[in-house]
């Protein structure tokens, strides 16, 4: 099917509004995507017509929004291409995941003298609990360096890896360079020392298809919020004998099979025992909707004319002088960039003026921050509803900056 970007965004209701008296050219979707009907109608249909408390309920209401729930389930599975509806676990986010993921398999496997491996591009979600995790074990967080083009050092990884490495945690797409890392070489290369691997897919899934068993990682992990869906809804698959293996988490309701106040309490099977109350059902029910909205587009054909429009981005940008990209020339989603001596946060005022929504400030990504030597980047991030017009007017926008501020 062909693409068309006006038939996208006529679904996206926001993108008809105004900022300052000018039309809204949303470029912050890597932060957060914007939402189409479908998810919108999806989360207020079942407010409307169909909520109750999901598991357990004999009564009517319940098991349809219970059944609703799985059918998501077994939705993201096929998403992923994961083996098993059962390899998928509902989570907050992200960052909900990798934690889950490190106060879970972490705990139960890091020892002193272990080793973990990052790199110097990773979000703090995927940095910081890490850092917690082996403060707590005794073990040693090591980390991938990067170049300066914004592509990882991949010389240094056989060096950083041996027989006391336990995990490798990768971004899948940077979330500041839009750099896409080679996740299968670095799965094979940690795979060969007996390491895991958790990929963090939060600015990957929108870009294109993911094929968790082609891959081979051991776990993957995604937010609803940049995938078109609704906030405080994610996923992370986890390979079912991984899975079934790791001690819960967090304790509470749903996630048990008996509780005694003498004899203990013994846990439901995994999934669920990582699922402690009461789930975000309507989240659940959104991002439900918003994987058919993509999958009903097309994934390939969203992915092409993203790359056709990053490619126009990134040659018009070359006519703003002063400006400075970070990154390589092949990237997915985001464009980072400074102006000058300007601060990131100055430059973001202006372009809000005229209409234009960019991210300023560290990204979560301090130490790739360091590593460029600068306080904070502009992020500009191109998704399937924007258009090459919202490219040219950010450059006009970067030009009279310029002129403006000399």
């Amino acid at each position: 099917m062909s693409f068309s970007v006006e038939k996208v965004r006529a679904d996206f209701p926001v993108l008809a509004r105004e900022v300052n008296g000018q039309p809204l050219a949303y470029l912050d979707s890597a932060a957060s995507a914007q939402k189409p009907n479908a998810v919108i109608d999806a989360e207020a249909d079942l407010y409307r017509h169909g909520y109750a408390a999901v598991h357990r309920g004999i009564h009517t209401l319940s098991a349809e929004a219970t059944q609703r729930m799985e059918n998501v389930r077994a939705q993201a599975a096929k998403f992923l291409n994961a083996r098993l509806p059962e390899e998928i676990v509902f989570v907050r986010g992200t960052t909900e995941g990798i934690n889950l993921v490190a106060n879970s398999w972490g705990k139960s496997q890091l020892r002193a003298g272990d080793n973990l491996v990052i790199s110097t591009m990773e979000h703090h979600a995927n940095i910081v609990p890490w850092q917690m995790l082996c403060e707590r074990a005794g073990a040693e967080l090591r980390v991938l360096p990067v170049n300066q083009d914004g592509t990882l050092k991949m010389e240094a990884l056989p060096g950083l890896l041996d027989e006391q490495t336990r995990l490798v945690a990768i971004t899948h797409v940077s979330n500041v360079l839009g750099t896409e890392n080679p996740i299968q070489e670095i799965i094979s290369a940690a795979h060969a020392v007996g390491a895991k691997v958790l990929i963090d897919g939060a600015q990957a899934v929108m870009h294109h298809a993911v094929d968790v068993q082609a891959l081979d990682c051991d776990f993957y992990v995604f937010s609803g919020h940049k995938l078109y869906g609704p906030t405080g809804i994610g996923i992370l698959y986890v390979k079912e004998a991984i899975l079934q293996a790791m001690p819960p988490w967090e304790g509470g309701g749903s996630m048990i099979a008996q509780v005694s106040l003498t004899e203990g309490t013994t846990y439901a099977a995994a999934p669920w025992r990582f699922e402690a109350g009461t789930p975000n059902t309507a989240g659940i029910i959104g991002l439900g909707a918003a994987m058919s909205y993509v999958q009903a587009i097309g994934l390939e054909e969203i992915g092409d004319y993203e790359r056709s429009l990053m490619r126009y981005a990134l040659e018009q940008l070359k006519n703003v002088p002063d400006l400075t990209v970070y990154g390589p020339d092949s990237r997915l989603g985001v464009i980072a960039f400074n102006l000058g001596k300007h601060h990131a946060y100055d430059v973001g005022s202006f372009l809000d003026n005229y209409g234009i929504a960019v991210r300023t400030g560290h990204h979560c990504a301090m130490p790739l921050m360091h590593f460029y030597g600068v306080p904070a980047m502009c992020r500009a991030s191109l998704a399937m509803y924007n258009t090459e017009e919202e490219v040219d007017r950010l450059v006009a926008g970067l030009i009279r900056i310029h002129r403006l501020l000399g």
